[in-house]
């Protein structure tokens, strides 16, 4: 007879965290409780991925009509019904969290649905006032969104907020220029908003290959979207009627210079209604919504980690070791929550590593080399291993790069362009990066993913025979490097 309530307590119903409960209950017999404050899924399922993905399904149809009028159909155009999408929306995340409900009570895990924290290194505390404790705890709280510091920032929405909305705004400003904010500036100018994005970097998608951030940045002002780079917010507030003068929707040009009058900065305005917001370049104007896609936190505040030992990095996130241990012994942490590489899939096999080593006996480092992912802009980015840039910093490296008007959006008279790109060593002639944008890229990388991780050679893609007519071919067909360095 077990000392604890639990052989194990997970915190949080998120991907990871459900994923090692039932696995723990269902493959190594353990008993599992889970705690999870809102819906089962976290993030991903109700908040991020899969709502995201559907909403960039929704975007893309827009263009429908006019490609298949170039291809001969004789289609008309239609109206985008957002409360009939949402309504569908809602209905599978419905769906889905009922599977992930499903799943933990098949494997025989103990659900509730209450807030949880750390009252000691084997004791956790519910909101509703109960006390289990457990010979291994694990965190897998995952992150949340954040405003920046700004006055009136409650003013603006953040990405849970945005599947929510009761209606599309005529216009929006996306404030941040990461993978978020691009993937929904992208996906509210293709449903029909005005959509503005303001960065203070010089270019979008920090981090990313040099090349592919250019050519999405240029892609998603050819689509529409008012671009502003090397801009942020110095003041927002709510709009009054003097702003919307002459004026009713709010839409004032972005190039219409601020108006410097005091009497346009009283406290009066409704929450809710138009946002008057002045940009660093000394421009101003109206929006019927502001979207913060400014960064992420970890969820570890009031959790009482820190004073049982559980050490916190600059940023709130817990901090591991390559087991996924804690300073703490009996204390562990898996996903966005330890803020290493914030991937569901990732998550996901952290929790399968955490589960073979805690209860299989099997110690089982998390592999964190050579991820492949996939940035939903459109057109998409899939990337896998080293950018040019940080290859170049490494070693000495052969670039092949190929852009192009790909086929069937070129027949239809579209101006897109897409661009596949191989990092190649000079010395071993492996391919340590592939980069590819274009529509489908994340399906395309996750094939090119599996010869990356590999250590594919670049002759290795050369013996490969292309598929034609289609776009990846030319992952295969580049014979010439474009430079090296």
């Amino acid at each position: 007879m077990s000392d604890f309530d639990y052989d194990l307590f997970v915190i949080g119903g998120g991907s990871g965290g459900v994923r090692a409960a039932r696995v723990a209950a269902g493959e190594a017999d353990a008993k599992v409780g889970l705690a999870e404050e809102d819906r089962y899924g976290g993030t991903c399922v109700i908040r991020g991925c899969v709502p995201k993905k559907l909403m960039v399904f929704a975007s893309e149809y827009g263009e429908v009509v006019e490609d298949a009028r170039n291809y001969g159909w004789d289609l008309k155009e239609g109206a985008f019904d957002w409360k009939g999408f949402k309504d569908s929306l809602n209905t599978e995340l419905d769906r889905l969290e009922g599977v992930y409900r499903s799943l933990l009570k098949n494997s025989g895990v103990d659900s509730f649905d209450a807030r949880a924290k750390v009252k000691d290194p084997h004791t956790v505390e519910l909101s509703t006032g109960e006390t289990f404790t457990a010979k291994h705890i694990l965190l897998a709280t995952g992150g949340r969104p954040v405003r920046p510091d700004l006055p009136n920032a409650d003013l603006g929405i953040v990405s849970d907020d945005i599947f929510h909305l009761p209606e599309l705004p005529k216009s929006i400003l996306i404030v941040g220029g990461g993978y978020i904010a691009c993937e929904f500036a992208c996906i509210l100018n293709g449903l029909g908003v005005e959509v503005t994005q303001i960065y203070r970097g010089a270019q979008i998608l920090r981090g990313f290959d040099e090349e592919a951030r250019g050519l999405i940045a240029d892609s998603m002002k050819d689509r529409g979207v008012d671009l502003h780079l090397g801009t942020d917010i110095v003041e927002m507030r709510c709009a009054t009627d003097e702003d919307l003068e002459g004026n009713p929707d709010g839409r004032i040009p972005m190039g219409t210079p601020m108006h410097e009058d005091p009497a346009l900065h009283p406290e009066g305005g409704k929450r809710g209604g138009p946002i008057w917001v002045k940009a660093t370049n000394g421009r101003a104007r109206v929006f019927d919504a502001v979207f913060f896609a400014t960064g992420r936190a970890p969820n570890t505040v009031d959790m009482g980690l820190e004073e049982i030992g559980v050490k916190l990095g600059r940023k709130g996130e817990v901090e591991v070791d390559k087991y996924s241990q804690t300073a703490v012994p009996s204390i562990y942490a898996i996903g966005d929550v330890t803020d290493r590489v914030n991937l569901t899939p990732v998550a996901i096999r952290e929790g399968m590593a955490f589960v073979e080593t805690v209860f299989k006996g099997n110690p089982t480092p998390v592999d964190h080399e050579l991820i492949p992912s996939a940035v939903f802009t459109q057109p998409e980015f899939g990337t896998v291993g080293l950018s040019e840039e940080e290859a170049r910093e490494q070693e000495p490296v052969e670039i092949y790069s190929t852009s192009f008007r790909p086929m069937q959006t070129a027949f239809a008279g579209r101006p897109d362009r897409v661009m596949m790109k191989l990092v190649v060593s000079k010395e071993t002639r492996r391919v340590l990066g592939c980069h590819i944008v274009a529509p489908g890229a994340g399906e395309m990388i996750q094939l090119a993913g599996i010869a990356v991780k590999m250590g594919a050679t670049k002759e290795d893609f050369d013996r490969t025979v292309a598929v034609h007519p289609t776009m990846s071919e030319e992952i295969v067909t580049m014979r010439k490097p474009v430079r090296s360095a």
